[in-house]
């Protein structure tokens, strides 16, 4: 797969290197003279240009490419590279990172972004994570299909504890998609069982996220929310 990521900051070239390890053929596109650090990442192609410009992309073929990631440290710049990126070279897949929270919104389907990635939010939500046993913590929204993968570490009491995937009525447009147990990742198949302590990560339409959180709770916990929704 090729991938361009316009950037070659300390992001970006962290990203190079995850995906040259994986196996990828990555290049490297940046303005400033001062990213160009070959050696940092030498198995990559770079290319000095401003990646806002037609002639750079070009230059870049970012035709050929399967993937471009906006990865500057500028909003301004992941959003139009992100729509230059769809609307004139039809890359498949765009993913952008979100450096203000407050700008979002923006990086959407409209801007040709396939996938947000929020480094804020992403943090706020590891912390969360972190401390927040059976609660659901968003992760990352995907922009076109209108879902969210989100994630919840099952409580010891919920009645799921055992139940066989298959046999879990989940949310209509929900998804299991990994099961993080005991630092194993795990492709979740019908016949394999919850166990207490599993990090679950779904991709779920926003509207099902409630839905998919009393699922997974306590008994006590969804008393005290029906006790809450009763006549005062």
């Amino acid at each position: 797969m090729r991938v361009a990521i316009a950037g070659a900051g300390a992001v970006g070239r962290s990203i190079a290197g995850e995906l040259l390890e994986n196996g990828h053929e990555v290049l490297l596109i940046d303005k400033a003279p001062e990213a160009i650090q070959v050696e940092s990442v030498p198995q990559a192609e770079w290319l000095l240009a401003d990646a806002c410009e037609i002639s750079s992309l070009d230059e870049a073929a970012l035709q050929r490419c399967n993937v471009v990631i906006a990865a500057t440290g500028d909003d301004k710049v992941n959003l139009v590279v992100s729509l230059l990126a769809k609307t004139e070279y039809g890359v498949p897949r765009v993913v952008a990172r979100v450096n203000n929270p407050k700008n979002e919104w923006l990086f959407n389907e409209a801007w040709g972004v396939d996938v947000a990635v929020s480094t804020p939010r992403l943090m706020s939500a590891l912390v969360e994570e972190a401390v927040s046993v059976g609660d659901l913590v968003r992760l990352m929204r995907f922009s076109q299909g209108d879902a969210n993968l989100v994630e919840l570490t099952l409580p010891d009491d919920t009645l799921l504890v055992g139940t066989r995937v298959g046999d879990v009525a989940w949310p209509q447009d929900t998804a299991l998609v990994t099961i993080i147990r005991e630092g194993r990742v795990l492709v979740p198949s019908k016949d394999d069982s919850l166990e207490a302590g599993d990090e679950l990560l779904f991709v779920a339409a926003p509207d099902r996220e409630e839905e998919l959180e009393d699922l997974l709770s306590p008994p006590v916990d969804r008393a005290r929310d029906l006790r809450g929704t009763g006549p005062g």
